[in-house]
This record gives structure tokens, C-alpha cells and sequence, in this order.
């Protein structure tokens, strides 16, 4: 396990002195697996949080900061255990609004699953609505909650997205000084907590992901006074692959993350560092294929056991709520 301990430098209105010459912000990644031996269970989860920092120069103006782990548990969905109570996160203060488009009817691979009962792709995604909060006007909140819904559908619901070799769709609907990094992110397979790529041969199936959450926003300033408009989104998507299988879940990969997006206030930031920025990160997975996810690629697990086995450690079902913690232990990657 290794942690970096990354060194702020507080950045500046536009009339400071820059320290850094070349101006660029820099990222700096910790990644940090927590290990746990469960290898005998039939479907693995996994569970990543990364967090790395956003140091900017002296003249840099928004310093933000990421954290992120990674983490699998296994489990199934026969012989499930009755519910049981499992952590839950703190909500974030702010406007909200969670998702509240009317569920399709149950049908296909999602069928016996929480799943069933979300809404199919984007309708998932419901923006609260957007009032003066802060400094920031009523139509600079709804064009912020525009950009961050916008980055969300390509994230994780743009099938030609998940794909593509380059992942410029999503890059340039970033801030310009921060691209450079995230570009860097997807060379390193560094991006799983906020973006879905698909592995080589993963087959996702024609319907739609399901989709439910929850969007909060508040005016905030960072540490150093940049004035913030910030947006936390926090969901569960749920991915439907081929070829289906017989047991109800068996099919579907759960992925559940929580991002933090920052829009710096126009006024107080240069002009390439104006736009959406992403905070901080967590997520976790059910029912991945770990080999795909070390390079941050997105595949079915493989189901091995004539019959699945269910942890220990919370009710299946409870991966699916969006509510629920993101703290889960890692199993990917140990010896049976």
C-alpha cells in the first residue's frame, strides 16, 4: 500500500504574481488498494476511491484535490440472507433533487434485481432546480447543472464513448487547464471513478442502463477563496451485459460512485481555468472482471460456482442503493 502526501500551493486571483511559470495545474495521484481475501465467493467486488490534489502555481486560481482506493467483495444472488443494516453516507448540504422519472417496466437481464425499478438511461439523471445560491446567479447554476449532467451522460451512458480509443468526448467538456491531466488519466487506466470504458469483447446488452441518484449543489469557496459553485453527484448505474445469464443479477454489472464537480466563479479565474473541474472521486463495483478493471476497463465477472454464495458482510441488494456507503474491502487480485 503506498500514500502520497501532496504539498498545496495556494493559487491567486489574476492580479497576484505567478510562482510557476508554465502555469499548468498539476495533478498528483495516490492509489491505494485495501486487500481482503474472498476469493471463494462466486461474483467479485470491486471497490475503488482515488484521490489525488489539483496543485496549482501561484497564479494557478483553483486547487482541487482527489482520493482514490480501490476495493471487491464477492457476492451473489442466490440464497440471499435476510437484509441487514449497512453504512450509509452523510448527505451533502445544498439543493437537491434525486431521481424521479417514472421506471420502465421490469423486463430482460435486470429482473429480480433493484435495478428493475429505475429509470432507463438519462431519465435517471434529474437536475434540482436551479435558484441563486451564493454569488452565482440562477442562470450560472442551471448552465453549471447543464455541464455536469452533460459530463455524467457521456461518462457513463455514451456507448460510443465507452468505445472510442480517444476519450475526447468527455475531455473537452472540461476545464482547458485540466484536460492535459485527464488525458493522462485515461493513457494510465487512472479514470474508472468517473468514467465507464468498456474492456475488449464486452458485450453490453440493447437496453439501457438503469439509473438512479441523487444531484446537490451549494456556493462554497475553496481554501484559498476562489468562489465555487460545487456539485456533488452521486449514483448508481447498473449495466446490463451479454450473453444473459439464468440466475437473477448475474448479467448486470453495478457500479456506484459518488464525484464532487467544482465551477469556479468567472470573475476570479483565468480563462483556462474557467469550466467544470472534478473535485474528488469514489466508487466501488459489483460483479466486474478484475484483470479488465486493473487497467480501468469495465467486463462481467466470470461466474465459476455451481452455486453463488453471498457475503457476509451486507444484503446483496444494498450495492444497488445510492445511499449506501462507499467504504467496501478489495478482493480483487488475491490467489483462491
Amino acid at each position: 500500500m503506498t500514500s502520497d502526501d501532496p504539498t498545496h500551493e495556494p493559487p491567486s486571483r489574476p492580479d497576484r504574481p505567478r510562482a510557476d511559470p508554465a502555469g499548468f495545474p498539476d495533478w498528483l495521484h495516490q492509489l491505494e488498494k485495501e486487500l481482503r481475501v474472498s476469493r471463494s465467493v462466486r461474483l467479485r467486488i470491486w471497490c475503488r476511491r482515488r484521490a489525488g490534489r489539483l496543485l496549482a502555481g501561484v497564479g494557478a486560481l483553483l486547487a482541487l484535490a482527489l482520493l482514490t482506493t480501490v476495493g471487491t467483495v464477492g457476492y451473489g444472488y442466490a440464497r440471499r440472507p435476510a437484509p441487514k443494516a449497512y453504512p450509509t453516507i452523510s448527505q451533502p448540504p445544498g439543493v437537491s433533487a434525486t431521481s424521479t422519472a417514472s421506471p420502465p417496466p421490469a423486463a430482460g437481464p435486470f429482473d429480480g434485481t433493484p435495478a428493475a425499478a429505475f429509470p432507463a438511461g438519462a431519465a435517471g439523471i434529474t437536475l434540482p432546480p436551479a435558484k441563486r445560491t451564493g454569488d452565482f446567479t440562477a442562470k450560472q447554476v442551471s448552465d453549471g447543472l447543464a455541464k455536469v449532467r452533460a459530463a455524467l451522460v457521456t461518462a457513463r451512458l455514451d456507448r460510443t464513448f465507452m468505445t472510442a480509443k480517444d476519450p475526447d468526448r468527455l475531455v473537452r467538456q472540461l476545464a482547458p487547464d485540466v484536460q492535459a491531466r485527464v488525458r493522462k488519466d485515461f493513457a494510465s487506466g487512472a479514470f474508472a471513478n468517473y468514467a465507464t470504458r468498456l474492456a475488449p469483447g464486452a458485450r453490453l446488452a440493447p437496453e439501457q442502463p438503469r439509473v438512479k441518484g441523487r444531484i446537490t449543489y451549494r456556493a462554497t469557496r475553496s481554501p484559498h477563496g476562489v468562489r465555487v459553485l460545487e456539485v456533488t453527484t452521486n449514483f448508481v448505474w447498473a449495466y446490463a451485459f451479454r450473453p444473459a445469464r439464468v440466475v437473477p443479477g448475474d448479467g448486470v454489472v453495478v457500479v456506484h460512485d459518488t464525484l464532487v464537480w467544482e465551477l469556479p466563479y468567472p470573475g476570479d479565474v483565468r480563462s483556462r481555468a474557467d469550466g467544470l473541474w472534478l473535485a474528488d472521486m469514489r466508487s466501488y463495483g459489483a460483479n466486474v472482471d478484475c484483470a479488465a478493471f486493473d487497467k480501468g476497463l469495465l467486463n462481467i465477472g466470470e461466474a465459476s460456482d455451481p452455486e453463488p454464495v453471498v457475503t457476509t458482510t451486507a444484503d446483496p441488494d444494498s450495492l444497488y442503493d445510492p445511499d449506501r456507503s462507499l467504504d467496501i474491502p478489495d478482493s480483487c487480485g488475491l490467489p483462491d
